[in-house]
C-alpha cells in the first residue's frame, strides 16, 4: 500500500502514524532507536506490506500489469490501491479527506527534527503538492507514476501507467474493495496486539 493507505491505517496515534509513514526511509536506521510508539508504527507498515504483498486480490492485480511493468507492477498498484482509497473516502472514514490529509501534514511538520534524511527530501513534496488529496483523481495518479518513474533505477513505463488503470479501472476497483476490508482488520488485530505486548 502506499502512502494514504498506511496513514489511514495507523489508528489514533500521531507517533504510529508517523512510524507508518516514515518506515521506507529507514532502510540502514535502527528502527528501535526511534520512540515506541513510532517504533509501532515502523512494524505496523511492514505487516501492513507483507500481508499486502501475499494476498491473492492484490496478485490478481499485479498480473494484469506484469507484462509490461514487471517488478514495477507493485508499486503501480499500491498507487492504484491509494487512488480508491481516495475515492471511496467517505465509506471508511467520518473525517473529510482534506482534514486527514492536513492532519497528516501538519504531523509531518511537528515531528521534523526527528525525520530521516531521505524522508526530508520527499515529504515537503507531499505537502506542497497535496498527494493525499490528489491520489483521487486520475490527474494526481498520473502526476505521481511521472514523478516515480523519473526515480526508478530501470525503465519502468510506470510514466504511462494511467493507462492501464483506465484500460481495466473496473477491475482494480473490485479488487480494492474486496481487499481492502481484509487489510483493516488484520491492520486493527496486529496494531492491537503490539499494543498489548
Amino acid at each position: 500500500m502506499n502512502f494514504l493507505a498506511h496513514l489511514y491505517l495507523s489508528g489514533d496515534s500521531d507517533e504510529v502514524m508517523l512510524g507508518n509513514l516514515i518506515t521506507d526511509f529507514t532502510k540502514g536506521i535502527q528502527a528501535d532507536s526511534f520512540q515506541k510508539d513510532i517504533y509501532l508504527g515502523i512494524l505496523l507498515h511492514r505487516e501492513i506490506d507483507c500481508f499486502t504483498d501475499h494476498h491473492r486480490l492484490v496478485s490478481a492485480s499485479k498480473r494484469r500489469l506484469w507484462q509490461k511493468h514487471r517488478h514495477y507492477s507493485s508499486v503501480i498498484v499500491d498507487i492504484f490501491y491509494d487512488h480508491f482509497l481516495a475515492k471511496h473516502w467517505r465509506e471508511y472514514s467520518t473525517t473529510a479527506l482534506c482534514d486527514f490529509a492536513a492532519h497528516a501534514y501538519s504531523t509531518i511538520q511537528r515531528f521534523d527534527t526527528i525525520l530521516p534524511q531521505k524522508a526530508k527530501q520527499v515529504l515537503p513534496h507531499m505537502i506542497t503538492n497535496n498527494w493525499l488529496v490528489n491520489y483521487g483523481t486520475l490527474e494526481g495518479v498520473n502526476r505521481a507514476m511521472q514523478g516515480m518513474a523519473k526515480r526508478a533505477s530501470f525503465p519502468s513505463k510506470m510514466e504511462s501507467a494511467g493507462e492501464d488503470l483506465l484500460a481495466h479501472y473496473d477491475n482494480f476497483e473490485d479488487d480494492f474493495r474486496a481487499f481492502f476490508p481484509d487489510l483493516i482488520n488484520h491492520s486493527e488485530a496486529y496494531l492491537q496486539e503490539l499494543e498489548n505486548r
